[in-house]
């Protein structure tokens, strides 16, 4: 089961960059701001790699003072010597790494911050095309897997290459021949490498993409959990997700088995490799041409070198994983608002609510218009109702208003500016939406309220609460204002959280107003009580009603008839029902 992880059709898709650098150095310039201390932790990890590299020559002279010299005082002053070094070594490795992991987590801050950001910086269209789990999962889990990458990796694989590099020059000063064993394996690593990084990417991709998709199959199946039990598919949700837990383990764990099958194969080349070094110096060492102290230097390094190219594999895994997570990240990162703010934005201090659209057409990507050729002109403080079968483009011709969507031709028009030369920011201030679904957040009712304004008083919301109807029921919850209304809303009816809505943007007090089937779900009890609430929310305001109960719209200004994408009529209630037309075929049905 696949998430479907392509992007908007306006957004150009990203092509997954070739080479692992390109693949990461997009990530490592969020490191740029912080590069005073990567390049402290750089230094300070870097002088503990340099300490660790001189134990085993101060090793190499303490056992040749013991085995060859007998000279006891040179023994107690090289292990005094030695305790320094390791005291020197663990303070140099644990001030680099602090630094190195603090910079880690403020630039993993920092890139999770940006990318949420922009989040809410896409449209809608966008929106239409991703799952939300799958969002959500690029958020958490691809920056928490780039995080390594990103400063400890970094760092470490070249403290590794000094360490490698130092090792080796150290080996060749000490005995060239035996280095040369070495010097064998090399060539054999780097093959492998090669040859285990280009699957160790691809599956580290695939673990990713298997992860958003048990992430978006909970998020979808628990956030509509009342269908899941009204349907009793409790059953049928538990065994989608584990399939699609299983298929994440799967991956995974061939991923597992192909990078520590690469560090396996890796690690068993130098223990050769070390095995053959030891068995060359001893006789060596029996011959006269090495003492026992070069010996155990030499072994020393050669650990070394077998640890450095070990963790360098690993590392290398880790690079490949995050290569894997970058390229989810920059796909969201790279995908452009289809709504863009104007470069130099015509400010709209004050709205008088005229609304006009001249010759607009519009379509979603690159499928057929859904409006054609419209043309309407609404004064301020007018209330016009849209009606017309599902499907006619009420909803989309409402969501060009607040730039929801741009036009594909022709102008929307506030109070005679084209919205496009608008920031939608702040556009929308002067609007306020009533929708038919209501989305309440999982806080307070009076939280829920303020969001309309987020600097209104305690005493404006509850104004606006009693505005809206609601202020006699919130007062009857067991914490009034302060109760919580759980996820979505899920503690109150439908009634109730359209009146919160409803006092939500009576807070708001915008010029505009647009109402999306708003009473279309409720009972007849808390439809009158909605009802009345928004007959006193549409006092002064422009309002664009979308209804097919024609009963709530007849006494509106004007009632507009949309069919195909086009206005096919206009005017009121009554002059209406009069023409042979579709508002009379409707009225006819619905028994007006």
């Amino acid at each position: 089961m696949s998430t479907n992880n392509t992007l908007s059709d306006e957004t150009p898709a990203v092509r997954p960059p070739r080479k692992l650098w390109a693949s990461l150095k997009r990530i490592w310039a969020f490191a740029w701001p912080y590069r005073w201390r990567l390049l402290a932790s750089l230094l300070l990890a870097s002088l503990a790699s340099v300490v660790w590299l001189v134990v085993p020559l101060g090793l190499r002279e303490l056992l040749d003072a013991v085995f060859e010299d007998a000279d006891g005082l040179l023994l107690n002053q090289l292990t005094i010597g030695l305790l320094v070094l390791f005291v020197l070594q663990a303070l140099f490795s644990f001030a680099g790494f602090y630094l190195l992991e603090w910079t880690g987590e403020r630039v993993v801050a920092d890139l999770r911050q940006r990318i949420y950001r922009h989040l809410h910086r896409l449209g809608l269209r966008f929106y239409a095309n991703q799952r939300i789990g799958d969002l959500t999962s690029r958020l958490t889990n691809d920056v928490g897997t780039i995080r390594q990458a990103v400063t400890s990796a970094l760092v470490e694989s070249f403290t590794q290459t000094l360490m490698l590099v130092g090792s080796v020059a150290l080996m060749v000063m000490l005995n060239w021949r035996l280095s040369l064993l070495i010097f064998v394996v090399v060539p054999v690593a780097t093959i492998a490498a090669r040859y285990f990084g280009r699957k160790i990417r691809r599956l580290a991709r695939g673990v990713q993409d298997r992860l958003a998709d048990t992430t978006a199959i909970a998020e979808e199946a628990i956030g509509a959990i009342r269908v899941v039990k009204a349907f009793g598919r409790d059953r049928y949700e538990t065994d989608r997700y584990h399939d699609a837990v299983e298929t994440l383990f799967e991956t995974a764990r061939h991923k597992v088995l192909v990078s520590k099958l690469f560090g396996s194969v890796i690690g068993l080349l130098f223990m050769a490799a070390l095995t053959a070094i030891f068995w060359f110096g001893g006789r060596e060492v029996l011959q006269g041409r090495l003492t026992t102290g070069d010996l155990v230097a030499f072994i020393f390094y050669a650990f070394n070198i077998a640890r450095s190219v070990g963790g360098m594999s690993s590392l290398y895994a880790t690079f490949n994983s995050a290569a894997g997570a970058t390229e989810r990240i920059f796909e969201l990162l790279d995908a452009t608002p289809d709504v863009p703010v104007p470069t130099n934005p015509r400010p709209l201090p004050r709205v008088e609510g005229e609304v006009s659209f001249d010759n607009v057409r519009f379509a979603y990507g690159d499928g057929p218009e859904v409006l054609r050729g419209i043309d309407l002109q609404v004064a301020p403080g007018e209330t016009v109702a849209l009606v017309g079968p599902s499907g006619a483009g009420k909803t989309t011709l409402l969501n060009l208003i607040p730039r929801f969507y741009d036009v594909t031709a022709g102008t929307v028009l506030i109070d005679g500016v084209d919205v496009r030369e608008v920031a939608p920011q702040e556009l929308r201030q002067h609007m306020a939406v009533v929708p038919q679904e209501v989305h309440l957040f999982g806080t307070s009712v009076r939280e829920n309220i303020r969001y309309g304004r987020l600097d209104a008083t305690d005493e404006e919301v509850e104004a606006a609460a009693r505005a809206a109807n609601a202020h006699e029921f919130i007062a009857e919850l067991p914490d009034g204002y302060d109760a919580q209304v759980g996820e979505r809303g899920v503690k109150l009816s439908a009634g109730q959280r359209q009146r919160v809505s409803i006092a939500r943007a009576i807070l708001r007090d915008a010029r505009i107003l647009l109402l999306d089937e708003a009473t279309s779900a409720l009972d007849a009890a808390s439809e009158a009580l909605v009802q009345d609430a928004l007959d006193r929310l549409m006092q002064h305001r422009t309002t664009f009603i979308i209804a097919h109960r024609l009963a709530t719209v007849r006494d509106v200004d004007r009632i507009i008839v949309v069919k195909d994408g086009q206005i096919i009529e206009q005017g009121r209630h009554e002059a209406l029902v009069q023409q042979e037309g579709l508002y009379r075929e409707l009225a006819a049905l619905q028994l007006l």
